[in-house]
């Protein structure tokens, strides 16, 4: 397996367009990203769900993902589904986001995501985003739009469990979903993981690379 390192991200950009997206599809990493650096700034912005069960139950979730973190967390109003109708408030979001912040590693939805959403969202981030590190993540549910992933970060077993129990610990209004459970979490993770030898790990897309191999 060809390994890259990105060098140790001591600030990092997540951003979802529903609450629970960002955990669902970089959970395990946020864990394995905090768990080795601690103090790592997260800036995190959610563009629906705020001021209600949803914002409180992605507060509490994004702690729990990002242990021993400086997380600063942002959740707005959009109507869930709507993004394209709200470009501009999305896309003024996301600049004001930039305006702010100075990240080694920004986390994402993936430009192919199947979800209206999702995909604006991705969209929106490399005209904000230039010249970062943007891994677009995954998200499983209905739709059967998984393609083939370009970068894997591994997870130890115990990661990807403590991702499992959180998800459902931490996002009960979720749980009537039929795609929102253990088995499907723990199967893509150990699909994922048979990709890049290792366990369990996430998959994520990257539609720009700068190599350095000079150094």
């Amino acid at each position: 397996m060809i390994r890259l390192r990105a060098g140790r991200p001591e600030r990092v950009v997540a951003v979802g367009a529903h609450c629970d997206d960002i955990a669902i599809g970089a959970g395990g990493t946020l864990l394995t990203l905090c768990g080795a650096r601690p103090g790592l700034r997260v800036d995190a912005l959610v563009l629906s769900g705020g001021g209600g069960e949803r914002e409180q139950e992605e507060r509490a979730a994004l702690d729990a993902f990002c242990p021993g973190a400086d997380l600063r967390l942002t959740v707005l109003k959009l109507p869930d589904g709507r993004l394209p109708a709200h470009w501009d408030e999305a896309k003024a979001a996301v600049e004001e986001l930039g305006a702010r912040t100075r990240p080694d590693l920004v986390l994402a939805p993936r430009t192919e995501d199947a979800h209206q959403d999702h995909r604006g969202l991705a969209r929106l981030m490399p005209t904000v985003f230039r010249d970062h590190l943007v891994l677009g993540y995954e998200i499983v549910k209905w739709d059967g739009d998984l393609g083939r992933p370009v970068a894997y970060q591994p997870l130890e077993p115990e990661v990807a469990d403590r991702k499992v129990r959180l998800l459902q610990e931490h996002y009960p209004s979720q749980g009537h979903r039929p795609w929102f459970d253990r088995e499907a979490f723990l199967g893509l993770a150990r699909i994922r993981g048979i990709e890049c030898h290792a366990r369990y790990a996430e998959a994520f897309a990257v539609t720009k690379l700068t190599l350095d191999l000079g150094e």
